[in-house]
């Protein structure tokens, strides 16, 4: 186990939909600096125990903490405003604004308001949009609406919509998807670089498990709302549990 940081602690976790187990009694950390995977069948549980780590909705019962701070009765602003960042299956960006406009209003508003931050950008705002633009692959998409990208490329943009938050840990709900298998390489690279050149520490949902075991330091598995396995990649991958499931997902 490493001695790095506890960021981000789930302990007893647990999320109902009026009859229906979401989630149940789950318990899991990540640590500063890691790359966590989260996996499991369609219907796990997966996504919503994202919403309820980011704030989206309440728990019913357990404890989520970030560095140590109880967060569960917390907006997801001002989950946001700790340093915890979340991206989604569906792209959230602002079709009618082009690529640098997304990526400036995604900086945190301090003293100025929204025009101001769009129209007077502060030098290094835009001086970080553009950087970040140029390492998720899209600098020469930079002036052109986000309606008019691709799917794959929007995904790109919240990527790096997220980035410019300068959060400490992001939450990724299946960064691949819709992603052209041919860039998904270069995809997992970029998330490496993430974690290694801005040190943001990675928790991540993704289906794709080739993209899991090229990329997670550690891996949970979600199945029926519950926790069942939890380990290394080369351990989870021949866990008959998580064999199990995925074979009883399909």
């Amino acid at each position: 186990m490493s001695d790095a940081e506890v960021m981000l602690s789930v302990s007893g976790v647990s999320k109902h939909f009026g009859g229906v187990i979401a989630n149940e009694n789950i318990s899991l950390s990540v640590r500063k600096g890691e790359i966590v995977g989260l996996i499991g069948p369609n219907g796990s549980g997966k996504s919503t125990l994202f919403g309820s780590i980011c704030g989206y909705h309440p728990i019913d019962k357990g404890s989520i903490k970030y560095r140590g701070r109880e967060t569960k009765k917390m907006r997801t602003a001002e989950i946001a405003r700790l340093g915890m960042v979340r991206t989604f299956q569906q792209t959230h960006v602002y079709d009618e604004m082009d690529c640098v406009r997304n990526m400036l209003i995604s900086r945190p508003v301090r003293s100025s308001s929204v025009r101001s931050l769009l129209h007077r950008p502060n030098p290094d705002d835009l001086g970080r949009a553009e950087e970040l633009l140029e390492f998720v692959g899209l600098a020469s998409k930079r002036h052109l609406l986000a309606g008019s990208l691709s799917f794959g490329q929007q995904k790109l943009l919240e990527f790096a919509m997220a980035l410019m938050n300068e959060p400490e840990v992001l939450l990724l709900d299946e960064p691949t998807a819709g992603i052209n298998p041919t860039l998904i390489n270069g995809l997992i690279d970029r998330l490496k670089q993430a974690n290694e050149r801005f040190g943001v520490t990675l928790f991540v949902i993704e289906h794709n498990m080739r993209v899991m075991m090229n990329l997670a330091n550690e891996i949970h598995v979600l199945a029926a709302g519950r926790l069942i396995a939890s380990g290394q990649p080369k351990d989870i991958q021949n866990d008959p549990r998580v064999i199990e499931a995925y074979l009883g997902g399909h």
